[in-house]
Formats: structure tokens, sequence, C-alpha cells
């Protein structure tokens, strides 16, 4: 605990140096982390990524940023370490407790992002708005018991403010999901807007937007 506070007041180029060397950590030199609380098992962070200022991410196994990938201010990252002692999970042999972003993805700001199981989010896509839940665990009252499912969002899809995505559930490449909505179910049609509580096909996008064409994360 005295060491994260310490490295928390470094500035920046020691306390990558810090994270790396002590945490053995695997950050790149031009990525950066802001006034955070970021302390996974594994934090591995590409060429120009950033976390930014009052962001917590802690209990995970890893976080993993691919090149350009950004997490804004002020979300809660969280998750259940594997390598807890806890009976929590242990039916699920499996369970990775994880989160993955591909190539300039990013997620914005004020979100909770329940990271018990592992979710990805693909390249080029973009968690939007505000105070969007990801939330992979919940009670199975069948079996009395913690369980947990992953989230998978595709490439190059767009993930609209205030939603909740629930564990088991997939949003397929070049896609949306509009705001609001109450995404639970494994979809697989791309070229879709989906919407609702819960989330349904609402109508399709053209192929050739160009939001689905982007070489750049960030859009002006």
């Amino acid at each position: 605990m005295i060491l994260k506070l310490i490295s928390i007041l470094l500035p920046w180029r020691l306390k990558r140096l810090f994270l790396n060397k002590l945490f053995k950590y695997q950050i790149h030199p031009t990525a950066k982390i802001g006034l955070a609380w970021v302390f996974p098992d594994k934090l591995i962070m590409a060429a120009h990524t950033k976390i930014d200022h009052f962001t917590v991410a802690v209990h995970l196994d890893t976080i993993e940023l691919n090149e350009n990938a950004t997490i804004g201010r002020s979300n809660w990252i969280t998750g259940f370490t594997t390598k807890s002692s806890s009976p929590h999970f242990k039916h699920q042999l499996n369970r990775s407790a994880k989160l993955v972003m591909g190539k300039s993805s990013s997620i914005t700001k004020n979100h909770h992002i329940d990271c018990t199981n592992i979710i990805t989010i693909g390249n080029f896509s973009t968690v939007a708005g505000y105070q969007s839940q990801l939330l992979t665990h919940s009670i199975d009252v069948l079996e009395n018991r913690q369980h947990s499912a992953p989230i998978s969002i595709g490439d190059y899809t767009f993930v609209g403010t205030n939603v909740v995505i629930l564990g088991g559930a997939s949003l397929p490449a070049f896609s949306v999901l509009g705001a609001k909505s109450l995404l639970n179910k494994n979809f697989t049609e791309q070229y879709i807007l989906y919407g609702g509580v819960p989330a349904k096909a609402v109508g399709t996008i053209d192929k050739q937007a160009k939001y689905f064409h982007r070489q750049e994360g960030f859009v002006v």
C-alpha cells in the first residue's frame, strides 16, 4: 500500500519506471496514466495508450490496452481476481478477470466496468457517454451462488450513453447499441442498430458509414 501511494505522487516518467520495475507492469514509454489508482495484478499498456485522472482499477487479473486505446476520467473498473482464496466463483475453473481493449478503442468517463469475467472491447470501438454499467457477474438464483460470464464488444462498435450490458452478452462488430439500452443477449448480426430494454434489432446501418472505416480512433 505504501509503495502504491508513493507511485501516485511521482512525476510520470519516474512513475512509469517505478511501476514497471516494482510491479512488473509493461508500460510503453509513450503510454501514460494520470492521477489514478490503477493496480491490477498485470498491466500492459502499448504505445500511445492512456488512462486518465481519477480512474480506479483494482482486483483484476489483467488490464491490457493495445495501441492507442484510452480510458477516460473517473471510471470505476473492478473485478474479482482469480488469485483470491474466497469460495466465490470456484466452480468456474477457466474464469479470467481481465479487461482487454483493442487498438484505438476507448472508454469515455464515469462508467462502471465489472471485470469479474473477461470483457473484450474491439478495435476502433467506443464505450461512449456516461454512467454505463458492464456487469459480468450476478447471483445464480437456481444454484444460489455467484456466477459470471464474459462480455464481448466487437470491432468498430459504438455503445451509447447510460446502457447496461450483462455477462454473456455480445455486441457484434460494425453495430451500435442505443442509449439507455439493456444488452443481455449474444447478438451476431452486423451493421445493426440494437436498442431497447431488453435490446433488440431496431434498424440497419449503411455499411459505408464513415465510423466503420476509420483509420484513427479519435473522432473530431
